[in-house]
């Protein structure tokens, strides 16, 4: 019988699968410091560590968690329309928050249209910690120019560095901020209503006629219905409804506005840049 040829661990070069102990160590010795090293791992995996996804996480849990419990009512993509009033101070109502002290403002931003831009304007409130109520974006009545309607809850100092902000952005063209009485104002907002729940209860025709809304679309579920107005009058047109527990789903427009100034400031600038670069040239 051939004797048995013994590797040495640099001559095997597989000292993982390889049942010989080459270097002559027991197999049941452990190393103190790996032994140490694999606690510690172990140690630091078993901590529940923080993180954004995890709190947003336990806040989405905690919160459906609540909702479940105070009405029972879990939406579920079915043939019969189920009714959830909005709850105040959950997510999605946004009708009770305080802004005890701050005043909504109303910014009104031109600039050139070019990709980008807006991630310029919104870092402005962002690295303040403003929160944007709405934003509308559009084509304005000048040629290659954007329109940018922002609303946003502040002080009157804060909504002025803010426009100084955002008019040192290299293509925006001017920027202002005005109160409600310095402007005209208009939204649009949509209403899932729950058809039983209007074929039911007459009142809900009623307040629909009162606030002179518009019915979109009926059929055997939901009807929607489309109301234009002013903030104030699309808030309470909801809160009438929904107290009456009919509304499905609720959705608002960014706001648009023009100003009840007689000049335009923006055409006076744009001018005013015309002739300055006639005058260079």
């Amino acid at each position: 019988m051939e004797q048995e040829k013994k590797y040495g661990a640099a001559e095997c070069g597989d000292c993982n699968t390889c049942p010989r102990n080459c270097n002559g160590q027991n197999d049941n010795e452990i190393d103190p410091a790996q032994e140490a090293l694999d606690a510690a791992v172990l140690a630091a995996a078993a901590i529940d560590r923080n993180s954004y996804e995890k709190n947003l996480y336990r806040e989405r849990a905690a919160t459906l968690a609540e909702d479940e419990k105070a009405s029972g009512y879990h939406e579920r993509f079915s043939k019969n329309a189920v009714v959830a009033p909005a709850t105040p101070g959950k997510e999605g109502s946004l009708l009770n928050q305080s802004h005890a002290g701050l005043t909504l403002y109303t910014l009104i931003i031109y600039s050139e249209n070019y990709a980008g831009i807006l991630n310029q304007i919104t870092a402005v409130f962002t690295r303040r910690q403003v929160n944007i109520e709405s934003l509308n974006v559009c084509a304005s009545s000048t040629p290659g120019v954007h329109k940018y309607t922002i609303t946003c809850y502040c002080k009157r100092e804060m909504a002025e560095m803010l426009v100084k902000q955002i008019e040192k952005k290299i293509d925006v063209l001017q920027a202002n901020c005005f109160v409600d009485d310095e402007i005209f104002i208009l939204e649009t907002s949509l209403l899932k209503l729950s058809t039983p729940s209007v074929l039911a209860d007459k009142e809900i025709s009623r307040i629909v006629r009162r606030f002179d809304a518009r019915i979109v679309e009926v059929n055997p579920t939901f009807t929607t219905v489309e109301k234009t107005g002013i903030t104030d009058d699309i808030l309470e047109f909801f809160r009438c409804l929904n107290d009456l527990g009919c509304v499905l789903q609720f959705v608002r427009s960014g706001r648009i506005a023009i100003t009840k100034s007689c000049v335009e400031h923006l055409d006076q600038y744009l001018t005013q840049r015309e002739e300055d670069s006639q005058k260079t040239m």
